[in-house]
């Protein structure tokens, strides 16, 4: 059965194509997702707050600056009250500057703490919107490890947009605060060769521009590539961490099969592909590193050699010199910003696409197949559900009944079953609105609400109690009443932990989870139930046992039974088939602008199956 169960649920999963985003959709998604945050005020104040203090810090380094010329003059003259008076100066612009380099830090965590709370509040609610879940988890590789994405992903691509941001802000201001300075400076300077003088205005400014452009054109050709690897070493660890994950929740069948061994060996290639990516990020970063600590060490001397024909003529002081060096320094560092960030801004642009990516598929799922012919929904006033020429599209063709008009009257059982193959699980979620896709019409009974219990049922962290009760909060069930229904099916150990808060998954095999799932239901008493082969893995006493209380506690409630219809006829006097048509209409394939969210390549999955 569980064979039967994983073809057939591994037969339905969306066809979907990957098309490559741009960098303005990923920018685009982005900002949406941080205008419409609920602390989009405070990310403003906060910027705000930090551009304020970084034109307040620019104005402090030109003071600085300044105070070079009277400083080294004092030096060269040997003035000494000239020079204490220059220390007290000094001590004065540096305190300032300490203090606004201690709020600026402080502003800074507080943009990355409500950067990171608006990301992962927008995606967890864009992925918590009705049936968006499910549909990307059914997506394909579109939809793999969407908590790293949440979690890991949005919180670094805060920090990284914090850091580079405000390091981008600062270094275009000083660099508008020091080009007039370094303009001026280099205004006077002239040039002699062989008894001829040429001046060239704004001559420093024009030097570190060119120095820094240089640098900078040839520290992105030589780090570009680091986007990419990036993006593949995030991947490799999602991969990994998956793995992980997969065999911790499984140790149990992996003990029992003495599958240590291969599940070890699945763990040493995903960690084989993790440390492969970061060996290639590392080769990357030290042939960066050529290029930035060359241009590193060359700055130490750069802006002397720049200006020291001029000094060397007698057209500037050595005070002159210095404060020409700072001014020439800060406007260099204002431009070589990008050759500092090179690698900080191939991991933000990498871990952009990846957040940005994946927030675009899980808007983009709303319209997923939207030029596809999707099934109607309405409510039928006398209160029955009705199945009017309904087929359920799959990339393999369509599922539906072999009576194309069924009437379902309020407190009928019917039992709906069909070949392993058939597609009973696509069905079920078909009806339960979840798979939109195919043609015809599923009439609900007016006014009703049905519960829908799968195969596999979902508990909430929290008490046993709370687990019971009502979700909607409508009044609580008596303590009583929940013994009595765990008793009858065999779970009345149960009883006496209903204030204990649990991961009952855990704690519960398989029957006892699906006969707790049945308990709430028979607790809840909806009138209508729909079941997705909940029952078929209970054995006869078991299985018993459940119809018994199915039948004291729903007496009057209409149950649908999807599954293999080894059920008691008495209790399903009435039988439904559902057959699989592979000649019918089937699901082409959807096209999701996501092109980070990728599976791995070809060449690694041959690996791994190897």
């Amino acid at each position: 059965m569980a064979h039967d169960m994983d073809v057939e649920a591994s037969a339905q999963p969306t066809a979907v194509s990957v098309e490559a985003t741009g960098f303005r959709d990923q920018l685009t998604t982005i900002g949406q997702a941080l205008t419409t945050s609920p602390v989009r005020k405070q990310l403003f104040w906060a910027w705000i707050g930090i551009v304020a203090i970084i034109v307040a810090t620019s104005i402090g380094q030109v003071l600085l600056n300044r105070w070079n010329q009277p400083f080294y003059d004092a030096l060269a003259r040997r003035d000494m009250q000239g020079f204490l008076r220059q220390l007290l100066i000094f001590a004065a612009i540096a305190g300032g500057l300490l203090m606004l380099n201690v709020s600026q830090t402080w502003l800074n965590q507080v943009m990355r703490l409500k950067l990171r709370e608006a990301l992962t509040l927008d995606l967890i609610q864009e992925w918590m919107r009705p049936a968006r879940a499910f549909r990307l988890a059914n997506a394909g590789a579109i939809g793999v490890n969407p908590d790293q994405r949440m979690q890991q992903d949005a919180g670094h691509l805060s920090d990284l947009s914090t850091d580079l941001g405000v390091g981008l802000m600062q270094s275009l201001i000083l660099l508008a605060s020091f080009v007039s300075v370094l303009w001026g400076l280099s205004s006077g300077f002239v040039f002699h060769f062989g008894g001829k003088s040429l001046a060239i205005p704004g001559y420093m400014v024009w030097a570190a521009i060119l120095y820094a452009g240089t640098a900078s054109g040839l520290s992105w050709w030589v780090g570009r590539p680091l986007i990419r690897l990036n993006s593949d070493r995030y991947t490799r660890e999602a991969e990994l961490r998956s793995s992980v994950v997969r065999v911790n929740e499984n140790v149990d069948a992996i003990a029992l099969a003495h599958g240590e061994a291969d599940a070890k060996r699945q763990l040493e290639l995903d960690l084989v592909a993790v440390l492969g990516a970061m060996r290639r990020i590392y080769s990357a970063q030290i042939n960066l590193s050529w290029v930035t600590d060359t241009y590193g060490w060359i700055t130490v001397v750069a802006p002397i050699l720049v200006a020291s024909p001029v000094y060397f003529a007698g057209d500037i002081s050595f005070g002159g010199l210095m404060m020409a060096v700072g001014a020439f320094n800060q406007v260099h560092s204002s431009l070589r910003w990008f050759i500092n960030n090179i690698g900080a801004i191939a991991d933000w642009r990498a871990t952009l696409m990846r957040v940005a990516d994946f927030r675009i598929a899980l808007v983009e799922m709303d319209v997923l197949h939207c030029t596809e012919r999707r099934i109607q929904f309405g409510e039928n006033p006398d209160g029955s559900l009705t199945f009017e020429s309904l087929e359920v599209a799959s990339p393999d063709g369509c599922t539906r009944l072999t009576e194309p008009h069924v009437e379902i009257s309020a407190g009928e059982r019917v039992m709906i079953t069909g070949e392993p193959r058939a597609g009973k699980a696509l069905f079920f979620r078909a009806i339960a609105g979840l798979w939109p896709w195919g043609s015809g019409r599923v009439g609900m009974p007016g006014g009703e609400v049905p519960a829908f219990v799968p195969r596999t049922p979902y508990f909430p962290l929290g008490t046993l109690r709370d687990l019971l009760n009502h979700a909607d909060g409508a009044a609580e069930i008596d303590d009583a009443d929940i013994s009595a229904v765990l008793a009858e099916i065999g779970l009345e150990r149960l009883s006496s932990s209903l204030d204990r808060s649990a991961r009952w998954e855990h704690e519960l095999s398989d029957d006892e989870q699906r006969l707790l799932a049945l308990a709430r239901i028979a607790l809840r008493r909806p009138k209508w139930v729909i079941i997705d082969e909940a029952l078929d893995t209970f054995d006869g006493a078991t299985l018993r046992q459940v119809l018994s209380m199915l039948e004291k506690r729903l007496a009057g409630a209409t149950i649908l039974n999807i599954g293999r219809g080894q059920h008691n006829p008495q209790f399903f006097p009435r039988a439904l088939d559902i057959v699989k048509d592979a000649r019918g209409a089937a699901l082409n394939p959807a096209t999701i602008r996501a092109g980070a969210i990728e599976p791995p390549p070809p060449a690694t999955v041959a690996h791994r199956k190897k």
